[in-house]
């Protein structure tokens, strides 16, 4: 997989065009010629990348759902029982926030178009978002043992609806800059968690 610092392939480049296209346009607002155009090829040039659109959409969606699995499962690997509860928590925190300012527009395609995917690709993303929020769920349960389990994954979602409503706070000036927005998000997400395992 790619890091932030490579050069992204033309692939890659599809991709983030379709994604941004695709959040601001809606999926069906947007034509291939569109996303071609945005990536400098021709529109049929994009079939020797994707079969179509709903191509697209699907690796957009089970793409980014298997990266912040494989993202939280990385953390909790460096961490291997070294670190205190606290310290794994922040780490997981701060993934997904990276991921909530980066990738605004998956999270939009993600609450507008998810239903369209092929019943497969659907329950893949189901299945690796399960995932992902059970790994969250067992830290926040060693920082707080005494939260229940059902507690916890609800205290877990609503987080993530926390850290995910980035796509909402697009006027100019309404965010205070990316580190002054991160942080203000890693604190109220502490807080919830704070708060939940609050007795």
């Amino acid at each position: 997989m790619a890091t932030r610092t490579d050069a992204p392939t033309r692939r890659q480049q599809i991709l983030k065009e379709a994604a941004r296209l695709f959040a601001e346009r809606g999926f069906h607002g947007v034509g291939v010629d569109e996303i071609g155009a945005a990536v400098g090829i021709s529109g049929p040039g994009l079939y020797r990348h994707f079969p179509g659109k709903d191509a697209m959409l699907a690796e957009l969606l089970v793409g980014i759902s298997g990266q912040l699995l494989t993202g939280a499962k990385r953390r909790l690997q460096e961490a291997d029982g070294a670190a205190a509860p606290e310290a794994v928590l922040d780490s997981l925190i701060e993934g997904h926030i990276d991921f909530a300012l980066d990738d605004r527009p998956l999270i939009t395609l993600h609450d507008r178009e998810l239903d369209r995917l092929r019943d497969t690709d659907r329950k893949l993303v189901r299945q690796l978002q399960r995932q992902y929020v059970e790994l969250w769920v067992g830290v926040v349960r060693e920082l707080y043992p005494e939260l229940a389990e059902p507690a916890a994954r609800s205290a877990v979602h609503s987080v993530f609806g926390l850290l995910n409503s980035t796509p909402h706070l697009t006027r100019p000036g309404s965010l205070p800059g990316r580190a002054g927005t991160a942080e203000l998000l890693h604190r109220m997400a502490r807080g919830a968690f704070a708060a939940a395992g609050a007795r």
